[in-house]
């Protein structure tokens, strides 16, 4: 808003000094002409000392109008350079905010880079520490086997060897080798309770350890998922702030660029209007000229009534005719108008340099007047 009220006053003061400058000049004019438009009276020595003291004035308006107008022009100068500098202020600190910008977005992009390298090398540790536990598995389960074949490779010897020993003294120890059978088969009965108790029990610990194992797993998992879903929010956030200043910032500098190319467009127009206007007010009064000299060269008779001819004329800076052609029309009409302009060889052409630009190549319509 500061910026804006500051290019408003330059603004007002210009057009005020503009008006007033208007109207000094006018009542200066009208107090020049003034003497001018009285009756002439017998000479007398009062009036010519009155007319003296009028003309004084005049040349002392006239100077204070000159030097308030060069005033005018150096501050409008100044003020026109004020302009630019502030446009090219505006400029350079757009481009020093689309080069933030740009840093801001590789930052952004080096970021999500470096989440997505952590992301895959977890997901390889967490593969690798899936593997190493199902090889220990597979180990476990191994050495298991070879256990029970040994036991049981155990106790096929012993029961070959207790069956050799019951052969030999079947007779006579027949007593006792029952009593040693059965003992036998108590003490394997309660080797085979025991091993199935420890069986069991191993069985219990080893489910209890994966039950515990599958916990700590899904834990830790859950504490990475947890880890990576707050790291991801808190980025997306800070990107969603960042991207949000630099948006307002972008936004307020595009704004103030706007608001300056549009006052000084604006006044560059109404520069732009009135000197158009007065260019196309002289080249439309030497366009006339030029139609009446052709007519007064034109030869005419009674058949050309009604009929016309568009010509197209082509001039130098001095008025000299380099081209003339018709582009539609009576034939016979367009015949003489080439000759009427051939004849003039030379056409009026304002010596002003941009009203010549506006008519060196002019388009018009010769219109016999019977």
């Amino acid at each position: 808003m500061a910026g804006k009220s500051d290019l408003r006053l330059p603004l007002v003061v210009s057009f005020a000094l503009h008006g007033a400058l208007l109207l000094v000049a006018v009542f200066g004019l009208f107090d020049f002409l003034k003497p001018k438009l009285q009756p002439q009276e017998p000479a007398a020595a009062a009036p010519v000392q009155a007319t003296l003291v009028d003309s004084g004035k005049v040349a002392a308006e006239a100077q204070k109008i000159r030097d308030k107008k060069a005033d005018q022009e150096r501050k409008e100068k100044a003020r026109q350079e004020e302009l630019e500098r502030k446009a090219e202020e505006a400029k350079k600190a757009r481009e020093r905010e689309q080069e933030k910008i740009k840093q801001l977005e590789v930052e952004r992009q080096q970021k999500e880079i470096e989440t997505q390298k952590a992301i895959e090398e977890a997901k390889q540790q967490e593969k690798q520490a899936k593997e190493a536990a199902q090889k220990a598995e597979e180990e476990k389960v191994r050495k298991e086997t070879e256990r029970k074949q040994a036991e049981a490779e155990a106790k096929k010897a012993q029961e070959k060897r207790a069956a050799e020993e019951l052969a030999a003294k079947k007779a006579e120890e027949k007593r006792k080798a029952d009593e040693a059978k059965k003992a036998e088969e108590k003490r394997k009965a309660d080797e085979a309770k025991k091993a199935e108790e420890k069986r069991k029990a191993d069985e219990a610990k080893k489910a209890e350890e994966k039950r515990k194992a599958d916990e700590a797993k899904k834990a830790e998992e859950k504490r990475k998922a947890d880890e990576a879903k707050k790291a991801e929010e808190k980025r997306k956030a800070e990107e969603a702030k960042k991207k949000a200043a630099e948006e307002a910032a972008a936004a307020e500098a595009a704004a103030r660029e706007q608001e300056l190319a549009e006052m000084m467009a604006a006044e560059q127009a109404t520069i732009d209007a009135s000197r158009n206007s007065k260019l196309t007010s002289e080249r439309d009064r030497y366009t006339a000229m030029i139609k009446s000299t052709i007519q007064r060269n034109l030869v005419v008779d009674e058949s050309m009534r009604g009929k016309q001819c568009r010509l197209l004329i082509r001039l130098a800076n001095d008025g000299f005719v380099t081209t003339v052609q018709s582009l539609d029309g009576d034939s016979v009409v367009c015949r003489a108008a080439k000759a009427a302009v051939t004849k003039a060889g030379k056409l009026p052409v304002s010596p002003q340099p941009e009203v010549y630009q506006l008519m060196k190549e002019i388009n018009l319509t010769v219109q016999p007047e019977i």
